[in-house]
């Protein structure tokens, strides 16, 4: 991913030094064990602890030559080490290495995609309890239905991301697997207990059947709920950026007092943010179907997942970052006009009351086919006198609905307080 939207922690994970850091880790580790097995001298694991390195560029250097990554860094732990070199790798097989050291990563990356989605939880809570009563229309179809509040559209989107943390947890507990089974995984050249330890000290848990690679519907799982969440990212943004709509103006990203909005028009406040967020969910969202692709190897294993990961992994984890962040200030630092959000609410004349008139003439013993027809009428009169006719003066005009209706009875549904009766409950119900 292009510095313009990397964040460093995240980008840090996977630079070739972090990898190759963890790779030989992985080796030194199966190094204790086997030394404690007696399969190989106890100075082996001691000259890794002591001397054990690597160099990126050389590492560069030897694949160039070789065309096989694992061995060209093998050869520079070995230059760092001498003599003991010669066991290390062990009975391994490059994938024990590669596929351990991926989930390592992955779950690297998972723990601050977490702390991401607890910003952006915490700035939904906020601004949802700050506008739990703020009233706004709520739309279908993006045509006025009925009143809702500003805070219980932030309250839905906190829902949403807090499922996203659950479903993340559980994804991350799902890729974070161990696999050193060597080669086809039968444990023929290496004793499961080696595993067993490399595992418990890298926080992982040995794969059930690794054949040689770790199955990739783990790894599937993972990106495909990286999408979900990129899906629920891109939904508050759109939301967002059709508030901000000149027609609309409901509510408006932060805008600095030196930024600029536009080159050629000096008046110009444009959703660059969340339109940026749009395009950040893109980009996770493609690797979903390569992920998905990459769990169909050819027998125990092939590599045509292999550079598919090493280019969605990255680039959808420093996205999905880049992203959460960049959401999480755009919600606590959103500009909400509640007094445009009551304009807004009355320029249809009362329409929105619509389905409480309906619902008062069906509790006055009128079938609901006719009171529908009743209703509907005379709200197509106010449509069509485009803002000269409110829905009171028509319903008033209305002598059958008057017969059941009183002015009193029909003043008293045109209330907003009847939409955020259960409001407290709802919010409670969500933010807990």
């Amino acid at each position: 991913m292009i510095p313009r939207y990397t964040r460093p922690e995240m980008a840090a994970i996977f630079e070739p030094e972090n990898r190759f850091k963890i790779w030989l880790e992985i080796e030194t580790l199966a190094c204790e064990k086997m030394a404690e097995l007696g399969v190989i001298p106890d100075s082996v694991p001691k000259a890794l602890r002591d001397k054990g390195g690597f160099d990126v560029a050389r590492i560069d250097e030897i694949e160039a030559e070789v065309k096989h990554d694992v061995i060209a860094f093998l050869t520079s732990v070995a230059e760092h080490i001498g003599e003991d070199a010669r066991f290390v790798h062990q009975g391994m097989t490059s994938s024990d290495v590669i596929d351990t050291a991926f989930a390592v990563q992955l779950t690297q990356a998972a723990d601050i995609i977490l702390r991401d989605l607890d910003k952006v939880l915490a700035a939904l809570k906020k601004r949802a309890e700050e506008h739990k009563d703020t009233i706004c229309i709520g739309r279908s179809h993006g045509i006025h239905a009925e009143p809702t509040t500003f805070g219980l559209k932030l309250a839905g989107h906190y829902a949403a991301f807090k499922r996203a943390k659950t479903r993340l947890i559980a994804a991350r507990a799902e890729i974070a697997t161990c696999s050193i089974s060597g080669a086809v995984g039968t444990y023929a050249t290496i004793n499961p207990s080696v595993e067993d330890y490399v595992a418990k000290r890298l926080n992982l848990t040995p794969e059930t059947v690794s054949t040689q690679v770790i199955p990739r519907d783990r790894h599937a799982m993972f990106f495909v709920t990286l999408g979900v969440i990129a899906s629920s990212i891109e939904n508050i943004s759109v939301e967002i950026r059709h508030l901000q709509r000149t027609e609309v103006r409901e509510a408006e990203e932060f805008f600095d007092a030196k930024q600029k909005g536009s080159s050629a028009m000096p008046h110009k406040r444009n959703p660059i943010s969340t339109e940026n967020l749009t395009g950040q969910a893109r980009i996770i969202r493609a690797a979903v179907t390569p992920a998905l692709e990459n769990v169909a190897l050819w027998h125990e294993r092939d590599i045509s997942h292999s550079a598919v990961e090493r280019t969605i992994l990255p680039d959808a984890l420093i996205s999905a970052d880049y992203a959460l962040n960049r959401l999480a200030g755009v919600i606590d630092k959103l500009l909400v006009y509640p007094d445009t959000m009551m304009d807004n609410l009355e320029k249809m004349g009362g329409l929105v009351f619509s389905q409480r008139v309906l619902l008062a003439l069906t509790q006055a013993d009128t079938s609901r086919e006719d009171a529908y027809r009743m209703v509907q009428r005379n709200a197509m009169k106010v449509w069509e006198s485009k803002g000269e006719t409110t829905f009171m003066e028509a319903l008033l005009g209305d002598d059958e609905v008057t017969a059941k209706l009183d002015e009193g009875k029909l003043k008293g549904i045109f209330d907003y307080k009847h939409y955020t009766t259960h409001i407290d409950s709802i919010l409670k119900r969500a933010l807990s």
